[in-house]
This record gives structure tokens, C-alpha cells and sequence, in this order.
């Protein structure tokens, strides 16, 4: 899987997290347009990068919610940072374009591969936690970041199984891409949960090693656990647990920005604000224990 090219240096400004606050966000689908558009609290969205023609007008409901002054945050799902083959430059270039329609201060993408010689997975794939493979994934994101204009929030995915033969953890693997690339961190802790579930790790335990300080914005979804295997669904509501992490989480640290990642079986709008109410209340939860440790020390 080795490979021979020379190293590009990362652009300074990709090498500390942006000055953003983003807010409570999220995840842009057409069928819920009204529902975000009558928000007044929501600060940013993510879209489907692969959805946005960047040589297009945006289509009306994002380009009313961008003047509003909602961020708009291109979200990849397929570079194959993770793959042998490097990154696709005509992907990048595309995704670089979008980035610049939206006017967006970052994009993020999965550490994970789709494709190989050519033939696509269909779903996001983890990638080896092996030095050879680290090595090939650390090119892969200094190749994007040379042609992106924005800095790149890289995300940790939820896996069914641990990737065979591995020579370090999650953790360290991450922390160690992280520090060599300048990426940020797109903390996706409804997927922390799920592993944590399914590989048998303390998820609190997980975060006491992540370079919290890098992360740009958090994922939170709903998912649903059968037989003892927690399946990342995006379209149950958010569990308990999930919840906690993410209370656990604002206890830390005061994050950029939280969002709510749902695909479909949308269901009424009470329910979605509901859902949107859970979230704002386990972030509370987790500031005012910070606020109240930090004024007691």
C-alpha cells in the first residue's frame, strides 16, 4: 500500500482551530425545509456536499437561510480519505467550488474509504488502524487540504467491527492524524457511543484521549440497539446515553457547535423540536457543571 510522492506542507491557518461559534445546527434535507426555516435558534446547517451543483444558484430555501446568516457547512461522504488510491482531484476540486458557493469557513469528510480499484462500497468503510495505513491516510488529507480554500474537520464513523490486525486505538490513531495534518475534528459522539456498545470501550473513557481542543463542530443522531449490537441509524430518536456523552462532553469543554443529524422518518414537527429540546438541555446540563467546577476551583 506504500507509496512514494513528496510531502506538501499544510497551510498555516489549517493548523489551529477557526475563531467560529456555530451554535445549535442541522443537517440540511429537503423534505424538512420549512420545519428549519421557521427556526430561530438553529446557527448553522450541514449540507451533502455531493448534493450542491457548485456551478448552480443555490436552490432557494438554503439560499434564504444563508442570507438569514446561517453557516452553511459542505459535509463530504466521498474523497476515500482512507483509501490506497489518492484523493480524486476532480472530488476536490468540485468540493473546493462548493465550499466557495456556500461561503463556508470549513467542510468536513469521514475517516473512512468507499471505493477501491475503482469499484464503490455503497457505505463508509473503517480504515486499518496500521502504521502503513496511517502514513497513506496522512498523504491523503494533505493532498485535500492543498486544494481545499477552507480548513478540513475529519470525522470518526461508527463500525459494526473493529478493522482486523490494528496497531493502535481509535484515540491514538486520530490524535496522531490530527497532530500531523493540522485537520480538525468533527466529533461525531452519537458514533462514539455506538462503538463503545459494540467494541466494549468506556466511551467517557474515549474522550479523556481525543484532542477535544481540535474539534470544530459534534454530531448528534438517534440509532437503536438490538441483541446487544448499536446500530447508527439516523432516523430513531437520540438515546439516553447518547445524550449523557454529549452532557459529558460540554462539561469539558465549550464546543463550537452541536448538531442534529437526522435522514428521514422525520415525523411532526413537535416531535423534531423535541428532539432539537433534548439536545439544548444535555448541553446545558453539561455547561452549567463546567461553570459551576470552574468557579469552585
Amino acid at each position: 500500500m506504500s507509496r512514494s510522492r513528496p510531502e506538501r506542507p499544510v497551510p498555516h491557518e489549517f493548523n489551529v482551530p477557526g475563531p467560529w461559534s456555530l451554535g445549535l445546527g442541522i443537517g440540511w434535507r429537503r423534505d424538512i425545509a420549512l420545519f428549519i426555516d421557521r427556526r430561530d435558534d438553529l446557527g448553522f446547517l450541514e449540507v451533502m456536499a455531493e448534493d450542491i451543483d457548485p456551478d448552480a444558484p443555490l436552490s432557494p430555501p438554503i439560499r434564504r437561510l444563508v442570507e438569514r446568516g446561517l453557516v452553511a457547512i459542505p459535509h463530504g461522504v466521498t474523497l476515500s480519505l482512507g483509501g490506497a488510491e489518492r484523493p480524486d482531484p476532480k472530488r476536490l476540486d468540485r468540493l473546493a467550488r462548493v465550499a466557495q458557493r456556500l461561503g463556508a469557513p470549513l467542510v468536513s469528510e469521514h475517516i473512512a474509504f468507499v471505493r477501491s480499484d475503482g469499484l464503490e462500497s455503497g457505505h463508509l468503510l473503517p480504515v486499518p488502524r496500521t502504521r502503513e495505513a496511517l502514513e497513506i491516510l496522512v498523504e491523503n488529507v494533505r493532498d485535500a487540504q492543498a486544494r481545499l480554500p477552507v480548513p478540513l474537520a475529519l470525522e470518526n464513523i461508527a463500525t459494526l467491527f473493529e478493522p482486523p490486525d490494528a496497531e493502535m486505538d481509535e484515540p491514538a490513531f486520530i490524535g496522531e492524524l490530527l497532530e500531523r495534518t493540522g485537520a480538525l475534528l468533527l466529533l461525531d459522539i452519537a458514533n462514539v457511543h455506538a462503538n463503545a456498545v459494540n467494541h466494549g470501550f468506556n466511551a467517557a473513557g474515549y474522550l479523556d484521549r481525543m484532542p477535544l481542543e481540535r474539534i470544530a463542530y459534534v454530531h448528534v443522531a438517534g440509532g437503536s440497539e438490538h441483541h446487544g449490537v448499536y446500530h447508527d441509524t439516523h432516523v430513531h430518536p437520540i438515546q439516553p446515553p447518547v445524550l449523557d456523552l454529549l452532557s459529558e462532553l460540554c462539561r469539558r469543554v465549550e464546543v463550537p457547535g452541536i448538531l442534529w443529524e437526522h435522514d428521514d422518518c422525520f415525523g411532526p414537527d413537535a416531535d423534531m423540536s423535541e428532539e432539537l429540546g433534548r439536545i439544548q438541555r444535555a448541553i446545558e446540563r453539561g455547561r452549567t457543571d463546567r461553570e459551576h467546577r470552574d468557579a469552585n476551583r
